[in-house]
């Protein structure tokens, strides 16, 4: 059974930072455009970025860009999020998710290019 599982959120303090890794079971991992999304508390989920099967194309989040790092190991099935200088605001679930993509090197930002989704995990700023 295929699935994403997102590990290394937890509790730190702002100016922190912090990795996030996703990890692919049952799928064709080198195939996979994939992408981290994130809900803050009350809000809705909101894109923060993505990257290629190749990992040659990236994108992100306007907002995100220079604090946050999406790269990814296809030996290891893991796409990780670097987030460095962590803000009170990044306070949130991050998720990861996989969009099979045979033949593309395309980056997808929405959510509804993706067909699997991880359980998520806490990623939690204190000041």
């Amino acid at each position: 059974q295929a699935q994403l599982v997102e590990s290394g959120g937890g509790l730190v303090q702002a100016g922190d930072s912090l990795r996030l890794s996703c990890t692919a079971s049952g799928r064709t991992f080198d195939s996979d455009a994939m992408a981290w999304f994130r809900q803050a508390p009350g809000m809705e989920r909101e894109f923060v970025a993505a990257i290629s099967r190749s990992g040659g194309r990236t994108n992100y989040r306007n907002s995100m860009v220079g604090r946050f790092t999406i790269s990814r190991d296809n030996i290891k099935r893991t796409v990780y999020l670097q987030i460095n200088s962590l803000r009170l605001e990044d306070t949130g679930v991050y998720y990861c998710a996989a969009r099979g993509t045979p033949g593309s090197d395309s980056v997808y930002l929405f959510e509804r290019s993706y067909d699997q989704w991880g359980q998520g995990t806490q990623v939690t700023v204190s000041s």
